[in-house]
């Protein structure tokens, strides 16, 4: 036989109300996270038992659900009351210039200013918050060092390279010096040498000239000419 209707009303029984709300309260629950797995919603649930326990789920946090739900409602009520705006701006004025003035108190906090009205809890919260930005600046400081460090080591290991590729330049250098100085001053070749200087020695010794030149004044000699008071000059070599 089929399972009847249930009749959807108070349950009387406190015992079966209590495991009917368990059940139907794990049901729902489970609903609401497929839904917004399945769906890609934002979903929040929020259920007081009537003992007046909470239970509560949000696909990504009950706060901003509950923000969001907000804006959205202030937002529709105001395209249903368009006079309401000016209202709306005011307070949205008020909330940031509150938020600015909680943020630039923190702010003197943070740099030991402005401490006097602070109690004992609020002091231990604000050392532990700079505690964890301090930590904070420590693991980025250490964590920049460690990449200079490494870009120098590659840097490094590239400079090494590049001296050992000079160093066997050189050394490939010398090596063919070496070879050209053993051809060169081998027994066969100084000996040729010697035999081409020997021979231009020779050549110079036998064609040798006197490079001296004297020069002098001859006496000028009688000669038949057709001026009688000519005198004439000649040079003689020595």
């Amino acid at each position: 036989m089929g399972r009847g209707k249930i009749v959807i009303r108070r349950i009387d029984n406190s015992t079966n109300r209590q495991v009917t709300f368990s059940k139907r309260r794990s049901g729902l629950m489970k609903k609401a996270k497929e839904l917004s797995i399945l769906c890609d919603a934002e979903v929040g649930l929020i259920i007081f038992s009537s003992t007046g326990k909470l239970y509560d789920f949000a696909s990504t946090s009950m706060q901003s659900v509950i923000e969001r739900y907000n804006k959205m409602k202030e937002e529709h009520y105001l395209l249903m009351n368009p006079n309401s705006e000016i209202k709306f701006w005011q307070r949205e004025a008020e909330n940031l210039r509150r938020q600015l003035q909680y943020l630039q108190g923190y702010h003197k906090q943070l740099l030991g200013e402005e401490l006097a009205g602070l109690s004992i809890k609020d002091l231990h919260n604000l050392e532990n918050q700079l505690e964890m930005s301090l930590k904070g600046v420590r693991v980025k400081k250490e964590q920049v060092l460690k990449e200079e460090i490494k870009e120098l080591n590659s840097k490094g290991n590239l400079f090494q390279q590049e001296n050992m590729e000079l160093h066997k330049k050189i050394n490939l250098a010398r090596e063919k010096n070496a070879e050209l100085q053993k051809k060169l001053f081998s027994p066969g070749r100084v000996s040729e040498v010697n035999r081409v200087s020997h021979i231009t020695y020779g050549i110079d010794k036998e064609y040798e000239l006197d490079p001296t030149i004297n020069l002098e004044l001859s006496q000028p000699r009688n000669q038949k000419t057709n001026a009688p008071n000519a005198m004439n000059l000649g040079l003689q070599l020595h």
